[in-house]
């Protein structure tokens, strides 16, 4: 046991490290990383959204420290998330989910390979410094919505939103590490009120994640330019979708792709 705790942990600080990095929660990986190390899956993913919102307040923390937290950035996308969610999960009950996801997917191997490719403007280094309210709320509409219905993390949605919006990537990254904690200890407590959790790892895992997020994100503010955390986000949301897409599988895709075409043909 005592074994199966030190993997836990080193994966807990190695992962939430690396995806503090772009500011966003490591769960999406973590959680199979922990299943393939024997954690059974109704401790894994509780374990990995619990990593998930402590490696990001670690992340908001070093943020806060640094006095480079833009809260009133953050604050729309974090309102209009926590109020659409519920109504992307009431929704998820009449939509198909599978379809849903499917084109979520591909969003994200889309907004991750603009990030890494597209080049915006020549000045590369001017970004917009101003705190507007319709941007940030309708990011935040959305990934609730997309939240809810899906059941993942909103960072996959914000970044790259806030990015195509004309904001600094350390700073796109620094809101959504203030954000991602949101759906991710209101989805822990779902888990928690059903009693699939382990206190003992709970505990370990989580100072490891808050200690990786806290340190990935000292990295990103003192090391890394803005374009290099650009394409690392773009590289986290194609991973994501990499992950995604396996999750599906073949038979799932085949049967979402034969969906979409009789619905076409209807």
């Amino acid at each position: 046991m005592a074994s199966n705790i030190l993997i836990i942990s080193l994966l807990s600080f190695v992962l939430s490290f690396i995806f503090a990095l772009g500011g966003v929660g490591a769960a999406v990986i973590l959680i199979p990383a922990l299943s393939w190390v024997g954690v059974p899956f109704n401790l894994a993913r509780p374990t990995g959204l619990f990593v998930n919102c402590v490696s990001m307040l670690g992340a908001t923390w070093s943020n806060f420290r640094e006095k480079k937290l833009d809260v009133k950035l953050g604050l729309p996308i974090i309102a209009s998330s926590i109020v659409m969610a519920p109504v992307g999960a009431w929704a998820g009950h009449f939509l198909p989910t599978q379809t849903l996801l499917l084109s979520f997917i591909v969003f994200l191997f889309f907004s991750g390979s603009m990030m890494i490719f597209f080049k915006g403007s020549k000045y590369a280094d001017q970004y917009r410094e101003d705190r507007p309210l319709a941007g940030p709320l309708c990011v935040g509409t959305l990934a609730g919505i997309v939240s809810g219905l899906l059941g993942v993390g909103g960072g996959g949605i914000i970044s790259p939103l806030m990015l195509v919006q004309g904001f600094n990537p350390k700073k796109v990254a620094m809101v959504t590490a203030l954000s991602v904690p949101f759906s991710s200890f209101s989805a822990f407590i779902t888990y928690a009120a059903m009693g699939s959790v382990s206190s003992k790892i709970l505990i370990f895992a989580g100072l490891a994640g808050w200690f990786g997020g806290y340190l990935g994100t000292k990295v990103m503010q003192k090391k890394m330019k803005p374009q290099s955390v650009k394409r690392l986000l773009g590289g986290v949301l194609i991973l994501i979708g990499i992950k995604s897409l396996w999750s599906m599988g073949l038979t799932g895709i085949l049967q979402n792709m034969g969906e979409i075409k009789a619905y076409l043909r209807s």
